[in-house]
Order: structure tokens, then C-alpha cells, then sequence
């Protein structure tokens, strides 16, 4: 069987879904939520660069198009702080999402 793909709501980047966290806009509440739920959904790639844009720029919430709440930001930051491993929105593993140029890209 197949794996399924999505695509980062911030940076466009291509991977299986068991890659990136799913902010669902639940149906018919319109309620913003974590993981789980019907209706909706806008995947995010689990990188620093990635919350912090779609933070900045409202990528979630006109993925959603609903407004996204600061205290759902802060439980992504804080999942991104606990987290044993990240993903690095740069890497050319089985992306085929936009290209970067990789010189110009810098480290946290």
C-alpha cells in the first residue's frame, strides 16, 4: 500500500503525513485542535522555521480558514522543544516540494 503524502502548510515540502503535525478545523464548531477530529486539516512540518512562519504569516489559519488561537502556537512550540527528533524542512529526502538553495540556508 501506498504511504500517504501532504504537504507543510508553510514551506510547500512533500512528505508522508507521519512527518508533520495536523491542525484540524473541527466540523461543525469550527473549533482549532490538535491531531485528532473530522473536518478540515492543514499539516505543518515539525521544524522551528516552519511554526515560525506559519506563525508570522497566518499559514495555518487561511489553510483553515479559521482563526488560530496563541495557546495552540505555544503547544506546537512546546512540542517542538520536547521532541527527540526534527525535521529539517531543507532536506531533499523524497521532497518534491519547493527548492531551496542550500548555501543560503542557516543552522539553529
Amino acid at each position: 500500500m501506498k504511504p500517504n503524502y501532504r504537504c507543510c502548510a508553510s514551506c510547500r515540502k512533500i512528505a508522508p503525513k507521519e512527518a508533520f503535525w495536523r491542525v484540524v478545523r473541527v466540523y461543525p464548531s469550527h473549533q482549532v485542535q490538535l491531531d485528532s477530529g473530522l473536518g478540515r486539516s492543514a499539516y505543518l512540518c515539525r521544524a522551528s522555521e516552519c511554526l515560525k512562519a506559519a506563525q508570522k504569516k497566518n499559514r495555518l489559519g487561511r489553510s483553515l480558514k479559521a482563526p488560530v488561537s496563541d495557546e495552540l502556537y505555544q503547544r506546537l512550540w512546546q512540542r517542538l522543544a520536547t521532541s527527540d527528533c526534527t525535521f529539517d524542512c531543507t532536506s531533499d529526502s523524497g521532497s518534491t516540494g519547493r527548492k531551496t538553495d542550500k548555501s543560503s540556508v542557516s543552522t539553529v
